[in-house]
């Protein structure tokens, strides 16, 4: 069964920078959509950005500016986050979606001085 990996999470203080990592364990065929989520304890889940397969993107505005999704090969996607502010401290979670969707586990993120 295909799982994907986060990877690029970790403690950064204010004003850094992170870059997170999603990848396929597998192949997935016919990928429309790409995308990272993020939760915080009591919250939704909340979409961050996402790429469709034309390459058309979508952010929250809470990102808009800061952060940049991009994908890499066809079953990789990326999350480049700058200025990064206390409030983006959450769990993000990768998905990729086909005939299935797919969630990864998940990673840390906490932006904290």
């Amino acid at each position: 069964q295909v799982q994907l990996v986060e990877s690029g999470g970790g403690l950064v203080q204010p004003g850094g920078s992170l870059r997170l990592s999603c990848a396929a364990s597998g192949i997935i065929r016919s990928i429309y959509l790409m995308g990272w989520y993020r939760q915080t304890p009591g919250k939704q889940r909340e979409l961050v950005a996402a790429i469709t397969d034309r390459g058309t993107t979508n952010y929250a505005d809470s990102v808009k500016g800061r952060f940049t999704i991009s994908r890499g090969n066809a079953n990789t996607v990326y999350l480049q986050m700058n200025s990064l502010k206390p409030e983006d401290t959450a769990v993000y979670y990768c998905k990729v979606a086909s005939s299935v969707v797919y969630w990864g586990q998940g990673t840390q993120v906490t932006v904290s001085s």
